[in-house]
């Protein structure tokens, strides 16, 4: 397996100039092993209890299966008791603060390759391949023609979705974050101005443990989609397999409100450009609802012509959005009707990307599975004009996103194992130029910036019956830059 599942942009000027490394001492480092150790163990000693009350333990399917292990290679890496990949043993600290395995000094060399210039983005990547899970971020710099992995993060789970915040529960200033939803039922948030960080800046979400009596706290299935309200920067929405959308106070990292009106499960998320307080969801159930989070309601619903893959909003004119679907529709709906005011086969599998450019009105673009991107002219609202298409190297398509700076600059993702991600610059094909060159480009009509407007507006977390939990948010962000000093 070697796949890019999920993708996100950072906007220039918001990454740290001079990115952070973290160093930690033999003692920190030999913590955190411990800590690892041990939520492996527990996560290891509920999937038994599990098993055994299902009467297929762990235990019972192992000692099957050593009948026909002659030379005993299942134990090889057990000889110490520890099934955890002996951590302990490959890891070792001496006095003087050095591991006794590395040899060699530090290297400065490189440093000059650290530093993130103002005008350069942030391309961030959910790579997957073999068993490893990594956040890959970055560096696109257009005018340079320049496009490179600046670091990495090693996940501890496949990557579903990426959404980038900048809302530091530690610090009064905004930040650059991104939270990632994957196979588990929690959230990592991490900081993108750490390199070499070995845990996320903090999780949302805690999985029950009888042991030490935790409780569940969020999700019980995999995170699909996550949405960061960027009017109301400590509330992030997040979707899930369990069929339920949760709203996070990030203040205190807990859930304060629980929408459970969906008969499957919750694929993707959007909330409203100027309203808000609106978010819209698309569900496998075929619907898609519109949510007034102040009051807990279902304003609207629709019916798609298939399971809703994805939904997007139309910040030029808010008043229309657009569904993707698992058969390949695509469908414009304005929130005023009951009924989609076109509906186009765009492709012949699933929906994967759609994407508007971040400030020419009326460029689309969608992907799907079958490989193929497309490019659309929706400017009118009435009927889409098609523009351009062509089938791409990159493998069935599974990600799409749009540079916040360049209009015409778009990011995607697929599943070839040779070559699965590539930024394309739409403006060099003849059609698209044609079409989009003389439109005057702006940015979407929203009130983030207008004060009056948000005095105005309600608190989202306002009105909503507020989730006593406990939650450990053990490292904070401000904690880490302290260490990487």
């Amino acid at each position: 397996m070697n796949i890019i599942s999920c993708t996100a942009w950072v906007k220039k000027g918001v990454a740290s100039t001079n990115p952070q490394k973290v160093e930690l001492s033999p003692k920190e480092l030999e913590q955190i092993i411990k800590q690892t150790q041990s939520e492996l163990q527990d996560a290891t000693s509920d999937q038994d209890e599990e098993h055994n009350k299902e009467g297929k333990s762990e235990i019972e399917s192992e000692s099957n299966i050593s009948k026909l292990d002659e030379y005993n290679f299942d134990k090889y890496d057990d000889e110490s008791d520890n099934i955890h990949c002996n951590i302990s043993n490959i890891a070792t600290f001496e006095t003087n603060g050095k591991d006794s395995f590395i040899i060699g000094s530090d290297d400065d060399s490189e440093k000059e390759d650290d530093i993130i210039k103002s005008d350069d983005n942030l391309v961030l990547v959910g790579h997957v391949e073999a068993d490893a899970s990594i956040l890959e971020v970055f560096v696109y710099n257009g005018s340079e023609g320049s496009f490179y992995c600046h670091h990495d993060i090693l996940l501890s789970s496949f990557p579903l979705c990426i959404e980038w915040l900048n809302f530091d529960p530690s610090d009064s200033k905004p930040n650059n974050l991104c939270a990632i939803g994957n196979m588990t039922p929690i959230i990592e948030v991490w900081d993108l101005d750490l390199i070499d960080c070995l845990e996320p800046s903090y999780k949302l979400g805690c999985k029950p443990n009888k042991k030490k009596n935790k409780k569940r706290i969020g999700h019980k299935d995999a995170v699909l989609d996550l949405a960061w309200n960027e009017n109301y920067t400590h509330v992030l929405a997040s979707g899930s397999v369990d069929q339920t959308v949760l709203l996070w106070d990030l203040e205190n990292g807990t859930p304060v409100n629980k929408f459970v009106s969906f008969n499957e499960k919750i694929q993707s998320l959007k909330w409203h450009p100027i309203e808000t307080h609106q978010l819209l969801t698309g569900c496998a159930d075929k619907m898609v609802r519109l949510f007034d989070c102040r009051y807990e309601t279902i304003t609207k619903t629709w019916e798609a012509m298939g399971e809703v893959e994805r939904v997007l909003w139309n910040g030029f004119d808010s008043n229309y959005f657009m569904v993707g679907t698992s058969n390949g529709y695509v469908q414009y709906i304005d929130i005023r009707q009951d009924k989609p005011i076109w509906n186009i086969e765009a492709h012949t599998q699933e929906i994967t990307g759609l994407s508007l450019s971040s400030s020419c009105p009326g460029l689309l673009v969608t992907s799907a599975n079958d490989g193929v991107i497309k490019i659309w002219d929706i400017i009118n609202n009435t009927e889409p004009s098609f523009v351009w298409e062509k089938k791409s190297n990159l493998g069935a398509l599974l990600c799409l996103a749009s540079n916040p700076d360049n209009p015409f600059v778009f990011s995607a993702g697929g599943d070839n194992k040779s070559h699965n991600l590539k930024i394309f610059d739409f403006l060099e094909i003849s059609e698209v130029r044609k079409k989009f060159e003389d439109r005057k480009c702006v940015m979407p009509k929203s009130n983030i910036n207008d004060v009056n407007t948000r005095e105005e507006m309600m608190d989202v977390t306002e009105n909503m019956d507020s989730m006593i939990l406990n939650t450990d948010i053990s490292h904070t962000v401000s904690e880490r830059k302290t260490k990487s000093k």
